[in-house]
């Protein structure tokens, strides 16, 4: 097989979460387990960074991963989904996994998914392992899938566990409270390796807490370490956010490229981690290069989809939030710009909370709804209706790329085009 064809055949086997959601999830690591046995176990190989959380676990893979290059260590990162193109998920040194890696690994390894019928997930988690070793790697980022005791990527033994925040998604799977949903995330806490956790919430601390104390691992909450004031934005549309580091005053000048206001906690969980892993000796870099490796996150990694602007007349942003916390944090940023009318270009997929999302959403903007192509994705005309309900007005379009030149048509110079709801209705996009 070419790699078409291979891609193709990844595709094609059984059904991907991320594609047609419920039927895809597998509640073991049973097959995982085959699988890294067939590998010759990878994971005992690698130096992990391990991430977990609902929201901003990229956006922290990604900067951590851009510092770790800036230090010249040599870094794998594995990330979920992809926005355009599938070797997005499997970088070295923020240079895509090659077409011939790919079919190699699957041809090789075919047999054995045939036998255990390995999810895509699985399939996916195994090649990054498989291509990290082969490429002698230092160093490798994981970014977990979904929620995080049960996801192949807990296979791995990291240097350091990190939960970015917990929020209500994909609940069917991970639970209906945010304790729950935290023990699902607490599940990659390692018995004697430090956690950072990125967020001090009331409903989960004592959750993360009780996981580490049983196994002996040290614990930080970021928000301890870090005092978010202030940031100079390069983008001037962007109003400026301040933020400062409490003894770190080596990043005080540093521009962050990474323009939705959220990416501040990030931020605080991303120098936390680096700190925790240089005080144990895990890696060694001088000051400079943590303010690099954040600064020059898209270039280093190809990071897109977060508060991406797309174009500044109309000021046209995409941003991949698909749940109410991440909904929450851009309705946010969106009162807080100034224009003359707000356009959304909005689609969702079919397993997520469109009531609570959409009753978030500003009733005072022209919406264009639209399905993202995908078999998981919501139909238009459902998500129109129920938009209704929510006090929200708009027309329906056979496609977002039909939705996104409506919007861009029908804006001023001085009006706003937001796209998004979905992973997938941005990529359709960027």
């Amino acid at each position: 097989m070419n790699y078409s064809e291979t891609l193709q055949w990844l595709y094609d086997q059984l059904p991907m979460y991320q594609r047609v959601g419920q039927a895809a999830y597998k509640a073991n690591l049973d097959n995982t387990d085959v699988l890294l046995q067939a590998l010759d176990h990878p994971e005992k190989l690698l130096k992990a960074i391990h991430i977990a959380g609902t929201n901003g676990k990229g956006s922290v893979s990604h900067m951590i991963a851009s510092i770790l290059q800036e230090a010249g260590y040599k870094t794998g990162l594995y990330t979920s989904p992809h926005l355009k193109d599938f070797r997005e998920r499997i970088r070295v040194n923020g240079q895509v996994i090659t077409e011939d890696a790919v079919v190699t690994f699957v041809e090789k390894y075919r047999p054995v998914f045939d036998t255990i019928q390995s999810s895509f997930f699985e399939m996916t988690f195994g090649l990054a392992l498989d291509y990290f070793v082969n490429e002698k790697v230092d160093l490798v980022v994981l970014e977990t899938g979904m929620g995080g005791r049960l996801d192949s990527t807990n296979r791995c033994e990291p240097l350091i566990s990190v939960i970015t925040n917990i929020g209500f998604d994909h609940t069917a799977f991970l639970g209906d409270t945010l304790e729950k949903i935290a023990g699902e995330k607490a599940g990659i806490i390692k018995p004697g390796i430090p956690v950072v956790i990125g967020k001090r919430q009331p409903e989960t601390k004592q959750v993360f807490i009780n996981k580490a104390e049983e196994g002996g691992s040290e614990i930080y909450f970021a928000e301890d370490q870090v005092d978010v004031r202030r940031l100079q934005t390069r983008d001037s549309s962007v109003q400026p956010c301040d933020i400062w580091y409490k003894n770190l005053p080596y990043l005080e000048a540093m521009n962050l490229p990474l323009l939705g206001h959220y990416q501040m906690e990030n931020l605080c969980t991303v120098v936390q981690t680096i700190e925790v892993l240089r005080a144990h000796g895990c890696i060694q870099l001088e000051n400079k290069q943590v303010g690099e490796g954040i600064e020059n996150v898209i270039g280093n990694t190809g990071l897109m989809g977060r508060w991406q602007i797309l174009q500044k007349h109309p000021f046209t942003i995409a941003d991949t939030a698909h749940n109410v916390d991440g909904i929450k944090a851009v309705v946010n940023q969106l009162v807080q710009l100034r224009y003359d009318k707000l356009h959304m270009v909005f689609g969702m997929v079919n397993d997520k909370d469109a009531f609570s999302i959409l009753n978030l959403l500003p009733k005072n903007a022209t919406y264009y709804f639209c399905k993202p192509d995908i078999p998981r994705g919501r139909d238009v005309e459902q998500l129109s209706e129920e938009a209704f309900k929510a006090g929200l007005n708009g027309k329906t379009y056979n496609s977002v790329r039909q939705a996104y030149n409506a919007a861009i048509n029908n804006a001023g110079s001085n009006d706003v085009v937001y796209v998004g709801g979905s992973t997938f209705v941005v990529a359709e996009i960027v």
